[in-house]
């Protein structure tokens, strides 16, 4: 990518580096602050090689982060004198932003002890809840559209679930939990999902037409793989939005694999059938993503 920004900042000499962050614990269903004495590497190299230098704090959901568990931390990290203040106060700075802004993680890594005795926060990273953007319009003045996968930005403007990956087997299928059973049994017979795409619980034939135009971009795609199982969404819309897209694609020069089952199936391949075009029906899930990962040069 194109760098367009180069972020210059002052030098720090470093006596310390600290690792200090938040996220949710689906466990508890609570935020934990989760802190180290070991900073400026990956958590998880830290968690793998020397886990008794990370330390959890539960917060209550009721109460928020406490004051006295800000101070328990920082002397859990072994702060003194101003880094202990300044560490108090980037915990609790920390704990107000993930609140604030619906974020999913807030990291400080690394937090500094000078060799002067301050505290600094020099990196930090923040991952907000796509779900909760409708309460922060100010999160789009944020993104960086240069940064993105272009196909996952179009896809987001159409309202569509999807995400880029590096296979040869496009996959355009309704419900997150199909979608994935669908990339698994791609790999089982022997190839690679190419994306990972949810046109969602009520798709419409334009929805399903933009979906497939977002497939037929991706030029690392030599088979699709439509795998629709229908209960909101009625298969006959789905397929009129496959012919659709196609005829107005034109020349399509990949095999395109279609199982459809419930909601107006039967109608559904009646009109892939008379659309004079060329589809390759599945009637189960294990022969439609064998029929896919054949055709695109990958099964076994």
């Amino acid at each position: 990518r194109v760098v367009r920004k180069v972020l210059v900042e002052e030098a720090s000499e470093i006596e310390r580096e600290l690792y200090m962050a938040i996220v949710l614990d689906r466990e508890t269903s609570r935020l934990v602050v989760i802190a180290s004495s070991e900073g400026g590497v990956e958590i998880e190299r830290v968690a793998a090689e020397t886990p008794e230098r990370i330390f959890k704090v539960w917060v209550d959901p009721c109460t928020g982060l406490m004051p006295y568990q800000a101070r328990k931390i920082c002397f859990r990290l072994g702060l003194s004198g101003q880094a202990f203040k300044d560490g108090v106060r980037a915990i609790t700075s920390l704990y107000r932003l993930f609140v604030g802004e619906d974020a999913t993680l807030a990291e400080i890594n690394p937090f500094i002890v000078t060799r002067d005795g301050n505290g600094l926060a020099i990196d930090a990273k923040v991952n907000l809840d796509d779900d909760a953007a409708f309460r922060h319009p100010d999160h789009a003045d944020l993104q960086d559209l240069s940064e993105e996968e272009p196909l996952e930005t179009e896809a987001s403007s159409y309202g569509l679930n999807y995400i880029k990956l590096d296979g040869t087997v496009g996959c355009m299928v309704n419900g997150a939990g199909l979608a994935m059973a669908t990339m698994d049994l791609i790999k089982l017979c022997g190839a690679e999902p190419a994306n990972f795409l949810d046109v969602g619980g009520a798709a419409t034939a334009e929805g399903v037409e933009n979906a497939f135009r977002i497939l037929m971009s991706d030029e690392d795609v030599r088979c699709v793989l439509i795998n629709i199982f229908g209960g909101i969404v009625r298969c006959d819309r789905v397929a009129q939005g496959v012919v659709d897209a196609v005829r107005n694609i034109g020349v399509i020069d990949v095999p395109i694999v279609v199982r459809l089952e419930g909601t107006n199936a039967a109608e559904g391949l009646e009109i892939l059938r008379g659309s004079g075009l060329d589809f390759h029906t599945a009637s189960g899930f294990h022969e439609a993503a064998q029929m896919a990962a054949d055709l695109a040069g990958g099964g076994e």
